[in-house]
């Protein structure tokens, strides 16, 4: 069988037979076997080899393990630790049991998984990292309901009473053995995980406590625990996050890493004294999505050039401005990860940190330790940085710094909470900045929001009423040469029509117009008109060009961007 695999690599030209001979020679000498070690030394790709062995053995390869795939009642029936040591998975095609595997040499973990599960399965091959992709989303955790009754079972729930070990980064899956209220919280957990939230909001009401998960930008309902736990999984949450969980009466900030589904999570708990009890809020991280390239942040050709040319001056001061929960970070991380360079100095001073970059020197605001975003860009420009990023200019002796880092010589990047590009000029008037100073240090100001991406698999066509062509800008011709869609809703979308988010922009340079309206403090309309005629789009004309593209919807980009700038 292995000569016909080699066989077969060798025919698809997949590696030399002068590497292949070397590769079976350590494989041997190391203990291992030649396809785990091709893979392992990137010798030949993971998916090559699955296909290749697929072919040999005469047995189907499966490229994606779908949802509609897998019966998380039998799934349920083996370990998750035992699924996911030996890379197999069972699922059922055409009402047939087929065990989809990594490695087909793996004898022992089907006949292991044949006893388990009681039945002659088919076997199929999968890639490891397809197979560990569906064990981590679709291996079912105890369900919510089954949970619940559990907690009911159980005496009067006080915190005094659970037992509240370190949490460690083990896999959240892996925790079956644990306390209820622990059970629960790890639920809440790889739940939110495993829907994409950004957020877990734990609120008590007057009878009841309400979990919900902001998923996309939007608040849904997740379940509804007892209330008598609540003050036993407040306490754990704050036990995981390191804060004191005697203190009832006044918010508390901390902060938790812990390891769901082989991502590592990167959380930031606020618990706030309510008239019902305590709320939590957690703000989820993934670190394993890491930092998003420039070009597919989503500018349009005209934004990308301005904000590269922007990036590419040694000086100056770069603006993002937005709501919270807009994507400034998003876009700031992009355009560092696009300025490290091993012959440039970056620092940065954020709050906090949210993605650690090799190469960048990275500092978290600590109040309590005098760490402010003013004193941190006092003590930067003593070490002879090329560029800085405050993660916000929040009032005038930020402001007043930052302004002066730029006009010696240094490229400053900062992030402002206003509506628009243009209104990022005024509010820096209104922190008391003159105008020369703005005029002569600003290049380019981002103002951005985030909307919802159309599901491509149920999104659906249609003619919209003609009120809300008037209220995207457009005429009825205009729109007559547009397909709009709705969403709809399927199961891979969790029946909501939208699947992730994306931004939409306004981009305004300091052009000699705009520079000479800041001067006279023109006001924020003004300087749009200028910008405008300089090329300047509008975020509701970014998200007409979102739409064509077919990416989200005319309900999303008013629900971001307003239209009263194009009626003025």
């Amino acid at each position: 069988m292995i000569n016909s695999f080699k066989e077969r690599l060798l025919e698809l030209k997949a590696i030399s037979p002068q590497a292949l001979a070397a590769a079976e020679k350590k494989a041997k000498e190391l203990g291992t076997t030649l396809p785990e070690y091709l893979v392992e030394q990137k010798l030949v790709s993971d998916e090559l080899v699955a296909k290749a062995f697929a072919e040999v053995l005469n047995v189907p390869f499966i490229d994606k393990i779908n949802e509609a795939m897998v019966n998380t009642e039998l799934l349920g029936k083996a370990p998750f630790r035992f699924l996911k040591e030996n890379n197999i998975i069972p699922i059922k095609e055409q009402g047939k049991l087929v065990f989809v595997i990594a490695d087909p040499f793996h004898f022992q973990a089907v006949d292991e998984l044949r006893v388990l599960l009681g039945d002659p399965a088919h076997l199929s091959l999968a890639t490891t990292k397809s197979i560990n992709d569906a064990i981590n989303r679709l291996y079912p955790l105890e369900g919510t309901k089954q949970m619940i009754e559990e907690l009911g079972e159980t005496g009067e729930l006080e915190e005094e009473a659970v037992e509240f070990g370190e949490i460690d980064e083990r896999n959240l899956l892996g925790m079956a053995q644990e306390a209820p209220v622990i059970k629960m919280v790890n639920h809440i957990l790889f739940q939110a995980v495993k829907q994409s939230a950004s957020d877990i909001h734990i609120e008590p009401l007057e009878k009841e406590l309400q979990v919900r998960y902001r998923i996309d930008g939007v608040l849904h309902t997740a379940f509804n625990p007892p209330k008598r736990i609540q003050s036993a999984l407040v306490s754990r949450v704050k036990i995981m996050s390191n804060l004191n969980i005697a203190e009832k009466r006044k918010p508390q900030d901390g902060r938790v890493q812990i390891k769901v589904a082989d991502k590592s999570i990167d959380i930031r708990v606020s618990i706030i004294p309510t008239v019902f009890g305590e709320k939590v809020a957690l703000r989820l991280l993934d670190k394993s999505h890491g930092v998003v390239a420039l070009e597919k942040i989503g500018f349009s050709k005209r934004d990308l050039q301005v904000v590269l040319q922007s990036i590419g001056l040694p000086n100056g001061i770069i603006m993002v401005t937005g709501p919270t929960g807009s994507g400034k970070t998003t876009t700031l991380y992009a355009i560092l990860n696009r300025l490290n360079t091993e012959d440039v100095s970056i620092v940065t001073v954020e709050d906090p940190v949210e993605y650690q970059i090799s190469g960048i020197a990275q500092v978290q605001v600590n109040e309590k330790a005098g760490v402010t975003f003013a004193s941190a860009l006092r003590a930067f420009l003593r070490q002879d940085p090329d560029i800085m990023m405050v993660g916000e200019t929040r009032d005038h002796e930020t402001a007043q710094i930052a302004i002066q880092a730029s006009l010696t010589g240094h490229l400053v990047l900062t992030t402002l909470h206003t509506n628009n590009a243009p209104a990022s000029i005024t509010r820096l008037l209104d922190m008391g900045v003159e105008p020369y100073l703005i005029a002569s240090s600003v290049t380019c100001v981002i103002a951005q929001r985030l909307v919802r991406k159309l599901c491509p698999l149920c999104k659906k066509a249609y003619k919209p009423a003609p009120g809300l062509f008037k209220a995207l800008g457009l005429s009825e011709a205009e729109a007559s040469k547009i397909t709009f869609y709705q969403a709809i809703g399927c199961p891979e979308c969790s029946n909501t029509g939208y699947k992730g988010r994306l931004a939409v922009f306004e981009i305004m340079q300091m052009s000699p117009a705009v520079a000479k309206l800041t001067l006279a403090r023109a006001d924020a309309n003004q300087l749009r008109i200028a910008a405008q005629q300089d090329g300047m789009t509008l975020l509701i004309q970014d998200g007409v060009e979102k739409i064509k593209q077919e990416l989200t919807t005319i309900d999303e980009v008013l629900s971001a961007a307003s239209t009263a700038q194009l009626m003025e």
